[in-house]
């Protein structure tokens, strides 16, 4: 079956992780955009929120209670999606937690709760957008990170459930295109983004963690998510300096040891102590998400040249073209009037 993705106005959108950050965002452009959304995530307060503000602005949004590890919430979740709106034409699995600690120190239950959520959770999303794709056709984007091509100090079991996330992706997608279902795959992976998911963080570092930078916008990542929902993308990194570290692994492996060890370790913590009360969503949801954006007080980058580049290279040819077009007649402008000059000069004399 021919695969052919509707534009974005027409669809019906899951996305999971809605209640904050890059889910928030991308729930709130989507609805901008006309499509329908169906919120998910465990806050509910936070998502009757985010649903209140699209109804208020025009749009049309539900929300559904879901905890992406309970493989039967997440059934439930496109059951929800299907009596509301009667299809599902993109499904965004986002949702994830953090947890920040030396490998060795961290307690082997977090570490198997971090894999429910962040991989499990993903592979029981993908295991209900296919099914409810595989007839009519649709996207599913998985938002994986940088991290799943690299190795971060303190972040060692969040990096291996987004290499696992991304193993499993790319291979769901052979097997669907083998099977000739007509369902795009697209692995999104934001570099550091400005969201709330640093201080909700499970931490044992001693103090509250924060993003490497460079830093970005969650605005880049949606922009990315929501491409993918309107033409197949194979794979994205959402963020130009990011793709750096993806890149990471091409070098040899003492060189990027060395460079971690320098770089990665004081980059990643602030001056915030952790107290014995820090509310984490590990297990269960803080009191409140914390909104679209978390409070990095650097730089946060609002666009990424590189990532616009990917996902408009038509425009980005044709906008170098006549760069350099305009950089060639200037060339020629000036050395004709030199020349000009030349003559004139010549000539008095």
């Amino acid at each position: 079956m021919e695969l052919r993705l509707r534009p974005l106005r027409e669809q019906v959108v899951v996305i999971t992780g809605a209640s904050s950050g890059i889910g928030l965002v991308t729930a709130k452009r989507a609805a901008a955009s006309g499509a329908r959304v169906v919120l998910a995530a465990r806050n509910e307060p936070d998502l009757a929120a985010a649903v209140g503000a699209i109804r208020d602005g025009g749009g049309r949004a539900i929300y559904h209670v879901t905890d992406i590890a309970d493989a039967r919430q997440v059934e439930d979740l496109g059951g929800a999606a299907v009596a509301e709106f009667g299809t599902v034409d993109s499904w965004i699995n986002n949702a994830g937690v953090s947890v920040y600690g030396r490998c060795t120190d961290t307690p082997l239950a977090d570490l198997r709760r971090q894999f429910d959520v962040n991989y499990w959770g993903q592979v029981h999303g993908m295991l209900t957008a296919v099914r409810l794709l595989r007839t009519r056709g649709g996207a599913l984007i998985n938002v994986a990170s940088v991290a799943a091509d690299t190795a971060i100090p303190f972040q060692g079991n969040y990096c291996a459930t987004k290499h696992a996330i991304k193993a499993f992706t790319n291979t769901l997608r052979m097997e669907l295109e083998e099977a000739g279902l007509p369902i795009s795959v697209t692995l999104v992976k934001p570099g550091s983004m400005d969201t709330p998911l640093f201080e909700k963080a499970r931490s044992f570092l001693g103090v509250e963690p924060r993003p490497i930078p460079p830093v970005y916008a969650p605005e880049v990542a949606a922009r990315a998510i929501l491409a993918a929902t309107e033409r197949p993308l194979r794979e994205i990194t959402a963020g130009g300096m990011s793709r750096f570290a993806s890149l990471g692994h091409s070098l040899p492996p003492r060189l990027t040891t060395e460079h971690m060890k320098h770089k990665m370790f004081d980059s990643q913590t602030t001056a915030i102590s952790i107290h014995e009360d820090h509310a984490d969503n590990l297990y269960e949801p803080v009191i409140h998400d914390g909104g679209e954006r978390g409070h990095f007080e650097g730089r946060v980058h609002e666009r990424s040249v590189y990532t616009q580049a990917v996902l408009h290279p038509r425009r980005t040819v044709l906008f170098g073209t006549a760069a350099a077009a305009a950089v060639l007649a200037a060339r020629r402008a000036f050395i004709h009037r030199k020349t000009d000059a030349g003559v004139s000069d010549t000539r008095a004399d």
